[in-house]
C-alpha cells in the first residue's frame, strides 16, 4: 500500500522502471492468452484468468489510482492498447494509433480560496471553507466574486409535460438561484434520472438569467454521502472538454460563481419567517416545495487554478464485412480511470478502483477476445474503447460520442460497462435502460444464450442512468445498454452490493483484496459478445421506442 510518507522522487523512478517491465512482460505475454485456437477450446476459467490479470495490473498501486491525465492513467491506457492489439483489433484511433486524444481544462481550488457570507437585517454570517461550504470550479476565471439577492427555486426543475415549474412565480433575473440535488419522487423514473441531472439544473437557472447558484444538501443526501466525506477530496482537480477556441465546454460562466453547502448549515442560508431548512428537507421527501425570495444578499466568491491538460480515449476495432453496413458501428465501452491519489484512509491514498472501473475493462477485452475469435463474418463493425474522464463528468464518452473515431464512423448502439460490483456468486446481470429501445430484445435473446437470468434496476431512485458513459450516446441520440452484475440467487450479493457502497465505493478499499467473482465476470463478458454479435448482424441498426421520453429529447440528434 502506498503511504504519503513514503520519498515521492525514489517512488517516481521506482515506478517507471516497474512499469517499464510491466508493460513489455504484457507486450509479450498478451498473444499467449489467445493460444486455444477456437472458441470451444477456451475453457470459462481461462476466460476468468484473463479477466483477473486484467484487473490485478489495472488496479495495482503501481497505477496510483488512474486518475485522468496522470501518468498512472498513461500506464493504463498503454496496457489495454496492447491488450487490443495482442486481441487483433485493429488500431481506430488518430493517425492509425489506438489513442484518441482528448482536449481537456483541469481546475484545482486554492485553500480557503473562497467565500461565503449572507447579508440579512438581523447581521451577517459567514460560511467556514470546506467544512460548511465549497465553491465549485470554475473554468472561465481563475477569480471570480458576486454579492446579489438571492431566491429559492425547489429543485430547479421545469417539466411542463409533467406541469411542474419550480421557477413559477420567481424572476431570477441577477439573482443567486438556491436550490437542492435530485427531482420529485412522483415523477416517473426516466423524467427523475433526467432532472436530477446537475448540467440541466444549471442551465436552467441560466436561462432565467441567475448570476450565481448555491446547491444546498439535505440531510438525506448526507445519510448516503456525509458532507465530510466529501470535504475531505477538496483539492482534487476538476476537468472539463476543452473547444478549440481553448474554453471549457458545457458550462455556463454567466453563473459567476456555483457553490455547495452542508446540510447542517442549510438554516443559515433557507431559513426566512415561517419557513426552516428542517420544513424544507421534509417539502423535499414529499414532493411539495415551493420557491420563495430570500431575505438580504449573499455574497460569493472563488479562486483556483485553471491550465490545459490532455488525456485519451483508447479505441480499437473489428471491422464488420458487409460492403453496405461495415461504416455502421457497434461501440463497446469502459472507462479506464479511477480517482488517483486522494485523502489517506487508515493509511492507504491509493484509489485502485478494482470494482470501478478495472473489471467493467477487464469484462470488455474479454467479449473483444471472445468476438475476435468468431470465424463468421459479421456485418456491421465493433469497436471497443477504453475511455478516459468518466470520474471527471463522463468526459472521454462526451468526446467520443460527438467526435467518433475512425472519423466518420456511425454509431448505432453502445453496450457500457461500469463498475459490475461482483462480490458473491450470482445467476443474473442488470441491464440498465435497455427498455427504452430496439435493444431490450435483443438483450433477451443474448441472455438466453448464454443462460443469463436478467433482473430489474434494483435502486432506480439512484438514476444510474445518467451517472456512466452510456449517457453521453443517448444524449448523441445513440440507443445504449448499461450492464452492471447482478443479485440474485444470492442474500450474499446483496448484502456486498450494501457494504461495497456504504464503505468501499470511491474509497481506497475498493482494491483486490474484494472477492471478486472472476466466473461471474466471464459470464458477463459471454453476455456481451453475444450482443454486439446480434446488434451487428440485424437487418436493422436498433431504434428508439416510439414515445420514448430519451427517443423524444435525444433521438434526432442521431447522426445517420
Amino acid at each position: 500500500m502506498h503511504r504519503l510518507a513514503r520519498p515521492f522522487v525514489r517512488r517516481s523512478l521506482a515506478l517507471c522502471c516497474c512499469a517499464a517491465f510491466a508493460l513489455a512482460a504484457c507486450q509479450r505475454a498478451a498473444p499467449t492468452a489467445s493460444a486455444p485456437s477456437s472458441p470451444a477450446a477456451d475453457s470459462e476459467a481461462a476466460q476468468a484468468r484473463r479477466i483477473e490479470a486484467d484487473v490485478r495490473f489495472l488496479a495495482d498501486d503501481l497505477l496510483e489510482g488512474r486518475e485522468t491525465a496522470t501518468r498512472g492513467y498513461d500506464l493504463a491506457a498503454l496496457y489495454a492498447a496492447q491488450r487490443l492489439q495482442a486481441i487483433g483489433a485493429e488500431p481506430a484511433g488518430d493517425d492509425g494509433t489506438y489513442f484518441q486524444a482528448v482536449p481537456l481544462l483541469r481546475a484545482q481550488r486554492i485553500d480557503g480560496g473562497g467565500g461565503f457570507r449572507i447579508d440579512r437585517a438581523t447581521g451577517s454570517v459567514s460560511l467556514k471553507f470546506r467544512d460548511e461550504f465549497l465553491p465549485q470550479l470554475n473554468f472561465a476565471s481563475g477569480e471570480n466574486e458576486v454579492t446579489a439577492p438571492a431566491a429559492f427555486v425547489g429543485q430547479a426543475v421545469f417539466a411542463p409535460e409533467l406541469e411542474h415549474d419550480d421557477f413559477a412565480g420567481i424572476d431570477l433575473h441577477g439573482k443567486i438561484a438556491v436550490f437542492f440535488a435530485g427531482a420529485p419522487k412522483r415523477f416517473d423514473h426516466d423524467r427523475r434520472a433526467f432532472y436530477s441531472s446537475y448540467l440541466e439544473k444549471l442551465a436552467a437557472v441560466a436561462q432565467r438569467g441567475a448570476v450565481g447558484a448555491v446547491v444546498v444538501a439535505t440531510e438525506d443526501e448526507e445519510k448516503r454521502n456525509p458532507w465530510a466525506r466529501g470535504a475531505l477530496q477538496w483539492e482534487k482537480p476538476g476537468m472539463r472538454l476543452r473547444g478549440s477556441d481553448g474554453r471549457a465546454i458545457d458550462t455556463f460562466p454567466q453563473l459567476r460563481v456555483v457553490a455547495q453547502v452542508s446540510a447542517a448549515r442549510a438554516a443559515a442560508v433557507l431559513d426566512a419567517g415561517d419557513r426552516s431548512a428542517p420544513g424544507l428537507f421534509r417539502q423535499a421527501r414529499e414532493g411539495t416545495l415551493r420557491g420563495y425570495d430570500l431575505p438580504g444578499t449573499l455574497s460569493l466568491s472563488s479562486r483556483n487554478r485553471i491550465e490545459p491538460a490532455q488525456s485519451r480515449n483508447v479505441v480499437g476495432r473489428l471491422p464488420g464485412q458487409d460492403a453496405a453496413l461495415r461504416a455502421e458501428h457497434v461501440v463497446f465501452t469502459a472507462h479506464l480511470d479511477h480517482l488517483g491519489i486522494g485523502a489517506p484512509v487508515k493509511g492507504d491514498a491509493i484509489y485502485n478502483g478494482a470494482l470501478d472501473n478495472a473489471l467493467g475493462v477487464a469484462v470488455m477485452l474479454e467479449a473483444a477476445q471472445q468476438l475476435a475469435r468468431e470465424t463468421a463474418p459479421r456485418k456491421r463493425s465493433l469497436l471497443f474503447v477504453a475511455l478516459t474522464g468518466e470520474e471527471k463528468g463522463l468526459l472521454g464518452a462526451h468526446w467520443f460520442a460527438s467526435h467518433p473515431s475512425p472519423a466518420g464512423a456511425a454509431l448505432v448502439a453502445n453496450v457500457n460497462m461500469d463498475m459490475p460490483v461482483l462480490l458473491a456468486p450470482t445467476t443474473d446481470a442488470i441491464p440498465i435502460g435497455v427498455e427504452h429501445s430496439s435493444l431490450q430484445a435483443v438483450l433477451q435473446r443474448a441472455a438466453e444464450q448464454t443462460g443469463v437470468t436478467l433482473s430489474p434496476d434494483p435502486i432506480p431512485e439512484e438514476s444510474i442512468f445518467i451517472r456512466s458513459d452510456q449517457y453521453a450516446f443517448i444524449r448523441n441520440g445513440v440507443p445504449a445498454v448499461y450492464l452492471i452484475g447482478g443479485l440474485s440467487g444470492s442474500e450474499a450479493a446483496k448484502e456486498q452490493l450494501g457494504k461495497f457502497l456504504r464503505g468501499e465505493y470511491h474509497q481506497p478499499g475498493d482494491d483486490v483484496s474484494q472477492p471478486i467473482q472472476y466466473a461471474d465476470a466471464a459470464r458477463l463478458a459471454r453476455l456481451n459478445a453475444r450482443i454486439g454479435e446480434a446488434i451487428a448482424d440485424a437487418p436493422q441498426r436498433p431504434a428508439w421506442n416510439r414515445g420514448d421520453f430519451f427517443a423524444e429529447k435525444f433521438g434526432k440528434a442521431a447522426k445517420p
